[in-house]
C-alpha cells in the first residue's frame, strides 16, 4: 500500500514530534482510558482481552474529505497497544487519549502495515473506513511495531483458517446426518414387517440420537457465538459512534488548529527575527567586551606608568630642593675654576719659559759637548805626545 498523504512536517526529520520519545516496556498494562470510561474495553476484559504489546506514538488519521492530508488525532504521544481476545480469538489495536478513543482497529489478514519513512508508518482499516498513521520517536520503535503487526496478522490468519475448518466440519456432519435420515426412513418403509423394522430401527435410532446430540451441541455453540457476535457488534456500533463523533470533533477543530498553526508560524518567524537581532546584539556586545578588556589592560598600563611618573616627579621635587645648594656650589666651583684657569695660564707661561730655557740649555749642552769632544781630542793628542815624551825620557834614563 502506497502512502496516501504527506507525512506531518515534524515527523519527517525528527520523528515522533516534540513530546513522545519514551519507550514503555512491551509488557505494560492496558491504556488508562480502558480502565475507566471505555465500554468496549470493559467488555473485552470481561471476555478475556489482554494487552500483548504496548508503545507510544503520535496518532494521525487520513482526512475523510481530501483522503490526502493527515489529521492529528492526539495532541501528544499516546499509548498504543495490541490486545488479544482469547474468547473470540481476535486481535485489536487500541489507543486512548484521556477519555477519547482514537484507535479501535481489529486486525484482519488482509491488512498491511507500511513504513513510509524512518519513523512513520500507516495501515488502512476498511471497517472504520479510515487510514491510521503512527509517528514514532525512533526507527527502532517503528520496526518493533511493524514486526508485531506482522505477527498478529499471521495469528489472525491462522485463527480464521481454524474457524473455517470448524465450520466446514460441522456442516459436513450436518449434511451426513441429513443424508442418513432419509435412508433409514426408506429402509423402514421398504421393510414392511415389524421384525425387520425392529432389526433396522435400532442402529438408525442410535445414529439419529448421536447426530441430534451433535446438532444440539452445534446449535448451542452457534447460539453462544451469535450472542458473542451480537455483543461484539454492539461494541463495534458504540465504538463507531464514538469514532464518528470524534471524527466530527476533529474535523471541526481542523480550522482552529490551522489558525493556531498560522499564528504559531507568525510568532515563530517573529521569534526567529528577534533571535537574529539578539545574535547581532550579542556579537556587538562581545566586541564591546573585547574592547573593554583591551581598554582595561591599557588603563592598567597607564596607571602603572602614572605611578612611575609620580615617583619620578617626587624625586625631581626632592632634587629641586637641593638645586639652590647646587647653584651655590656651582658658583664656588666656577670661581675656583677661574682661579685654576689663571694659575694654569701662569703655569703654561712658566712651562713655555722652561721649555725655552731647556732648549737653550740643550743647545748650550750640545755646544759644550762639541767643545768637550774637541778638548778631549786635543787632550788625547797631548797625552800621546807626553807618552811619547816619557818613553823618550825613559830611554834616556836607561841609556845613562
Amino acid at each position: 500500500m502506497c502512502e496516501v498523504g504527506p507525512r506531518p512536517p515534524f515527523l519527517d526529520g525528527g520523528g515522533g514530534g516534540g513530546g513522545g520519545g519514551e519507550t514503555p516496556p512491551s509488557s505494560a498494562l492496558s491504556p488508562p482510558g480502558l480502565q475507566g470510561g471505555f465500554g468496549a474495553g470493559e467488555k473485552g476484559r470481561e471476555m478475556g482481552e489482554q494487552p500483548i504489546f504496548t508503545t507510544r506514538a503520535h496518532v494521525f488519521q487520513i482526512d475523510p474529505t481530501t483522503k490526502k492530508n493527515w489529521v492529528p488525532a492526539s495532541k501528544q504521544a499516546v499509548t498504543v497497544s495490541y490486545f488479544y481476545d482469547s474468547t473470540r480469538n481476535s486481535y485489536r489495536i487500541i489507543s486512548v487519549d484521556g477519555a477519547k478513543v482514537i484507535i479501535n482497529s481489529t486486525i484482519t489478514p488482509n491488512m498491511t502495515f507500511t513504513k513510509t519513512s524512518q519513523k512513520f508508518g500507516q495501515w488502512a482499516d476498511s471497517r472504520a473506513n479510515t487510514v491510521f498513521g503512527l509517528g514514532f520517536s525512533s526507527e527502532q520503535q517503528l520496526t518493533k511495531f511493524a514486526e508485531k503487526f506482522q505477527e498478529v496478522k499471521e495469528a489472525a490468519r491462522l485463527a480464521r483458517e481454524r474457524s473455517q475448518e470448524k465450520i466446514e466440519t460441522s456442516s459436513n456432519h450436518s449434511q451426513e446426518s441429513g443424508r442418513e435420515t432419509p435412508c433409514s426412513t426408506r429402509a423402514s418403509s421398504i421393510n414392511g414387517t415389524d421384525d425387520e423394522k425392529a432389526s433396522h430401527g435400532g442402529p438408525s435410532d442410535a445414529q439419529l440420537k448421536t447426530e441430534n446430540d451433535r446438532l444440539k451441541l452445534a446449535l448451542a455453540q452457534s447460539s453462544s457465538n451469535v450472542k458473542k457476535w451480537e455483543i461484539e457488534l454492539q461494541a463495534l456500533r458504540e465504538s463507531n459512534a464514538r469514532l464518528t463523533s470524534a471524527l466530527q470533533e476533529s474535523a471541526a477543530s481542523i480550522e482552529h488548529w490551522k489558525k493556531q498553526f498560522s499564528v504559531c508560524k507568525e510568532e515563530n518567524d517573529q521569534l526567529r527575527s528577534k533571535i537574529e537581532e539578539l545574535e547581532e546584539q550579542c556579537d556587538e556586545i562581545n566586541k564591546e567586551r573585547e574592547r573593554n578588556v583591551q581598554l582595561s589592560r591599557r588603563l592598567q598600563e597607564l596607571e602603572t606608568e602614572l605611578q612611575d611618573k609620580d615617583l619620578e616627579l617626587e624625586d625631581l621635587r626632592k632634587q629641586g630642593e637641593i638645586i639652590p645648594q647646587l647653584v651655590t656650589e656651582c658658583e664656588t666651583v666656577s670661581q675656583k675654576l677661574q682661579a685654576a684657569e689663571k694659575r694654569n695660564k701662569d703655569l703654561e707661561e712658566k712651562v713655555r719659559a722652561l721649555k725655552t730655557e731647556v732648549e737653550d740649555s740643550k743647545h748650550r749642552q750640545n755646544h759644550l759637548k762639541t767643545e768637550l769632544q774637541t778638548f778631549l781630542d786635543v787632550l788625547d793628542g797631548k797625552i800621546d805626545e807626553l807618552h811619547d815624551f816619557r818613553q823618550g825620557l825613559s830611554k834616556l834614563g836607561v841609556d845613562n
